[in-house]
């Protein structure tokens, strides 16, 4: 069974969440397990060089931006409650952040950490950037720090994984995931640092009812349906770059591309993508639908109104909008 957590390193629910699993860990005795650690970030703003974060806390965004993991909170409160939390967890008394990094390169440190080891690494590198964020109050934005962990590690560091690490944040917005930590098994999710036996019985009810595995294609695509219905177009043509190049003749795959072009404002990729549609199945009212509005968009009003009319024809709600 794999485990996925989503969660950022400069979360303390995530530190916290991690003692937790391993506790409910000890005491599982179901079948295997894999944990796999996947990005969230809580901070996405958080700018590209560290700031220390005494004074920040009362920033409105930096408030808001925690809230993701600390809801009804003011940022002191959580921290003074979060700290007395993680020393019961056995995380030490001397713990809490100083810094305010952004977590893109620490993410990435920890994805190529799965690739070259697999789980066990990469908890191990998980647990190294967070003591490193929360104990030692290092900067992990800082690539002398994240290059030291990685040198101690055996992780190779390079410019690797970067774009691994924007999809798996655009897949885990389609998931759902909303919260630092997520711990997501097949089709549930258990949010945030529950405690242990929380933890075993949502496995125990996750295993006795496993998720049928979807192809991984179909799985990329209901993904990218689902950024585009969160209004995310640029990240649902993320998401679907690859199956545009390895499946560029489905015809769902071009309509999704047709759709996420549309509402992005890509007018002449959609009209394009639509024209090569209406011309393979003509009678597909929706297409001509979409193709009438792109045109209209482009300032083509009679070309338009000769698709908008034949979809209406087809089907006569089309007439109304």
């Amino acid at each position: 069974m794999r485990i996925e957590i989503w969660a950022d390193m400069v979360c303390g629910w995530a530190h916290i969440g991690k003692r937790r699993l391993e506790k409910a860990l000890a005491s599982w005795e179901g079948e295997p397990v894999e944990v796999v650690w996947r990005p969230f970030q809580i901070d996405p703003s958080a700018p590209a060089k560290a700031e220390p974060l005494a004074g920040l806390l009362s920033d409105p965004m930096v408030e808001e931006a925690l809230q993701v993991c600390s809801p009804g909170l003011s940022p002191s409160d959580n921290r003074a409650r979060v700290a007395g939390i993680a020393a019961g967890e056995g995380l030490g008394a001397q713990w809490g952040a100083t810094w305010r990094p952004n977590t893109l390169d620490a993410h990435r440190l920890i994805a190529l950490a799965y690739e070259t080891g697999g789980a066990a690494l990469q908890s191990a590198v998980v647990e190294r950037v967070l003591t490193a964020h929360f104990v030692q109050t290092l900067d992990i934005g800082d690539p002398g720090v994240l290059s030291a962990i990685a040198a101690e590690s055996g992780v190779p560091w390079d410019g690797r994984g970067a774009d691994l690490v924007r999809e798996l944040l655009l897949t885990g917005k389609a998931k759902g995931v909303r919260t630092s930590p997520t711990i997501v098994v097949g089709g549930r999710a258990l949010a945030g640092a529950q405690p242990p036996d929380v933890i075993r019985d949502f496995l125990a009810d996750a295993a006795g009812q496993p998720a049928r595995r979807l192809p991984a294609e179909v799985e990329r695509l209901r993904h990218a349906e689902s950024l585009l219905d969160q209004r995310d177009p640029l990240g649902a043509l993320t998401l679907l770059r690859p199956l545009l190049d390895e499946h560029g003749t489905d015809r769902g795959v071009r309509l999704l591309a047709a759709r996420a072009y549309f509402a992005s404002a890509q007018l002449g990729r959609a009209r394009t993508a639509l024209e090569e549609l209406v011309a393979d199945v003509p009678d597909d009212s929706y297409v001509r639908h979409l193709l009438g509005r792109t045109l209209q968009r482009q300032g083509r009003p009679e070309e338009a109104a000769t698709h908008l009319t034949l979809a209406a024809v087809m089907t006569p709600d089309y007439g109304d909008l």
